[in-house]
């Protein structure tokens, strides 16, 4: 966008370089995942929706990457769950951890330029971040099907929720969980990117 393309290198870097430092900073303090059970209520997709809404597509790739990386390294006795997943199939845990969070970062971007264009309120705000939060749930789940349905540590979960296909397992699973997230990533997301936007390109 015009706006974003005023930006110096410079600008852009650093940035870029405060959101990585504020995911990586949620992660040291364990402020970024609320564990619940199974999965974990994360609010790491927050930043990664903010850089993609105010530095591009580039930025939300690189963001989405941090966040990926860092849900990798989760996996590393932090969770259990993510352990559990990379004792199956360490490549299938690469894959669900990183690729999801870098198409979301992606995606968001897009999704708020296209809007941006139609609508120059909060509108685009409110909708890319929520369809962040969404796409994150989407694509993770769908690769978390994709690679562990079938091994018998999912059928585990399937069998305790008495679920009996592919879709009703990810209900099941993702739940109010998935709805807080959304809900917060939507509220937070979208007033902080609203509010740095016209702070940052308003003599743009």
């Amino acid at each position: 966008m015009a706006k974003q393309k005023n930006m110096t290198k410079l600008q852009y870097l650093i940035r870029l370089a405060v959101l990585i430092a504020i995911l990586i900073l949620l992660e040291v303090t364990g402020l970024g995942m609320i564990r619940t059970g199974g999965l974990e209520l994360t609010i790491l997709q927050i930043p990664v929706i903010i850089g993609a809404i105010l530095l591009g597509v580039r930025a939300g790739g690189i963001l989405g990457g941090v966040f990926g990386l860092i849900s990798l390294w989760e996996c590393f006795g932090k969770s259990a769950f993510g352990a559990m997943l990379l004792s199956i199939s360490p490549l299938g845990t690469v894959v669900t951890c990183l690729v999801p969070r870098i198409l979301m970062g992606i995606l968001c971007a897009l999704i708020f330029k296209l809007i941006y264009h139609f609508a120059k309120k909060l509108l685009p705000f409110v909708v890319a971040s929520l369809c962040g939060a969404v796409l994150n749930t989407i694509f993770f789940m769908s690769s978390l099907i994709f690679f562990f349905y079938s091994t018998e540590y999912i059928q585990g979960f399937v069998y305790a929720m008495g679920t009996k296909s592919p879709f009703t397992f990810v209900l099941a699973f993702v739940g109010v969980q998935g709805l807080i997230e959304a809900i917060l990533a939507m509220v937070v997301g979208a007033a902080i990117s609203k509010a740095l936007y016209m702070v940052l390109y308003r003599n743009k």
